[in-house]
């Protein structure tokens, strides 16, 4: 008897995550459909890309500044053991524009501009907002869901870019002026080992992460049930989830473009 319990528990939990799985890609298909369908809300999206990416601009910035000025700082550490200080500015510029630049810049957006999408739209289908929209035959997913996909999408890799810019720029003021190392070789460092391709991976990473914070921070506002409490568990999961996602993504997208 116990056997079986357990089974059925097993049983009902994964039937349980297949369902939320496949709720979860059908609302990404749906919003697919709706944007190759129908007219995308061009000033809609401009504002979402405006809340998302142009207010996180300070948080952006600061975050990748303090991320290149530590690196740098914990570089000049291991290297000056293994007499190779001279490389630390490529090792920070790496590290900014392949990893730290899009994962923290996204981590950050998240927290900031995904869980207030989350609350947003959970607040109105709790305040049957949404209904009243439905009822009106507004589109939902056209006026509510794509606009914030797609500016995300967009927006995350110029946030990411100054990101990136601010990280290497963190990096030589500590190296130059706390460390006081030569300038030459950080700049020259990073001439020599820094490739476009590099660029341009962390830029691709970027976009997928804005894709994934606004997908499911635009699924768990549409789904939200419970009342006010329900919205603060929504934000929460919403928030948990696309971070997660993104670390993981984050190794998968690394292994495909190291391929690529």
């Amino acid at each position: 008897m116990v056997v079986v319990n357990i089974f059925n528990a097993i049983g009902n939990y994964t039937i349980s995550i297949t369902n939320k799985l496949g709720r979860f890609a059908i609302f990404l298909g749906k919003a697919g459909r709706v944007l190759f369908t129908t007219p995308l809300k061009l000033h809609k999206t401009f504002v979402q890309a405006n809340s998302i990416g142009v207010e996180s601009f300070t948080i952006a910035v600061l975050t990748g500044s303090f991320a290149g000025m530590v690196f740098a700082l914990q570089s000049y550490i291991g290297f000056q053991r293994v007499g190779g200080v001279q490389f630390i500015g490529a090792v920070v510029a790496q590290a900014m524009v392949r990893e730290l630049g899009p994962v923290l810049t996204a981590l950050m957006v998240t927290a900031r501009a995904g869980s207030a999408i989350t609350a947003e739209i959970g607040t109105m289908r709790i305040t049957e907002q949404i209904d009243a929209l439905t009822t009106l035959r507004i589109n939902i997913y056209q006026y509510l869901v794509v606009p914030r996909i797609i500016a995300g999408t967009i927006i995350l890799p110029f946030l990411t870019s100054f990101a990136m810019i601010c990280g290497i720029i963190g990096g030589y003021v500590v190296c130059t002026y706390v460390l006081e190392l030569s300038p030459d070789d950080y700049i020259n460092s990073i001439k020599t080992y820094i490739e476009w391709s590099d660029i341009q991976n962390g830029l691709i990473k970027s976009a997928v992460f804005g894709f994934i914070l606004t997908w499911v921070s635009t699924y768990k506002g549409f789904y939200t049930r419970g009342g006010a409490r329900g919205v603060g568990i929504a934000t929460t999961q919403s928030v948990v989830n696309s971070s997660i996602m993104i670390l993981m993504a984050n190794y998968f997208l690394t292994k495909l473009l190291e391929k690529l």
